[in-house]
């Protein structure tokens, strides 16, 4: 894509949710929407930029143990955002430098930066798709996909903080089934999702409603709904600033100052 065609494609008068993201993590890619945004999410959950900086760390955790303890040389982030270092192909590359990363989101911002930033180690690859969650085939059928991803071979499909944008009537359940469906047998779901559980009910309407942008808020069994038919790796449904973090600097955060649900499964059938 042009740099013009994407130019065009930049709403800056509406908030985007890996802008604002990026916005929470102090980056510098975002536009006064964005922060407007990002700062009336921080006033009714003032923990906002301490969930979004867990649920990264939670990220790179998973990366780091299905590389080195489980073998996983290819993995399919689906909502990655704006780069922010150190990233999935950063981490599993640092493990084993053949690993091979295909990053999928669908702003145009995060398309220009994935481009130049997201380099890859001799050994291994990177690939970007610009392409929406909603959209599974037209992530599986990409070119780039499948000139870097072999799904005859486990993939670790990452989908973490993105699925909560999805309300009900998008059928999530159906697009992770679907993408999930498409993986080998012995491939992982790395999945976080943000939750009512621990909010003020207050906080969780105006969120439900629709306040602060499309999507929904989904309690444990909901999340777990995801995760059917999959072996969960200890320690299962956590906070995200629970999963694998003895090494984390204390006191941990706790599960209300993130609301933050995290799990990795493994599909084990064909």
């Amino acid at each position: 894509m042009a740099g013009s065609e994407w130019i065009e494609r930049v709403d800056t008068t509406v908030a985007h949710p890996a802008r604002r993201y990026d916005y929470w993590l102090g980056g510098k890619d975002n536009f006064a929407a964005d922060r407007e945004s990002g700062d009336a999410i921080a006033a009714a959950f003032p923990a906002i930029r301490t969930a979004v900086v867990e649920n990264r760390a939670f990220m790179r955790r998973v990366v780091r143990v299905l590389a080195a303890e489980h073998g996983i040389r290819q993995f399919l982030d689906i909502g990655t955002g704006i780069p922010t270092s150190p990233n999935v192909h950063e981490v599993a590359q640092g493990v084993a430098a053949d690993a091979r990363v295909v990053y999928v989101d669908n702003d145009p911002i995060v398309l220009a930066h994935a481009r130049a930033l997201l380099t890859s180690a001799p050994e291994g690859a990177t690939a970007y798709v610009d392409a929406d969650l909603r959209d599974p085939e037209r992530i599986l059928g990409d070119p780039a996909l499948k000139a870097t991803i072999d799904l005859s071979r486990p993939v670790a499909l990452i989908l973490v903080a993105v699925v909560h944008f999805l309300p009900d009537t998008d059928e999530p359940y159906g697009i992770v089934e679907r993408l999930l469906g498409a993986l080998a047998p012995g491939s992982f779901l790395v999945m976080s999702h943000a939750t009512t559980d621990g909010l003020a009910p207050e906080l969780a309407a105006q969120i439900q409603a629709g306040r602060h942008g499309p999507g929904k808020l989904r309690d444990r069994a909901e999340f777990a709904r995801f995760l059917e038919g999959l072996d969960l790796l200890e320690p299962g449904i956590v906070s995200v600033a629970e999963w694998r973090a003895e090494g984390e600097p204390g006191p941990r955060p706790t599960f209300d100052e993130v609301a933050v649900w995290g799990a990795v499964g493994r599909r084990t059938t064909g």
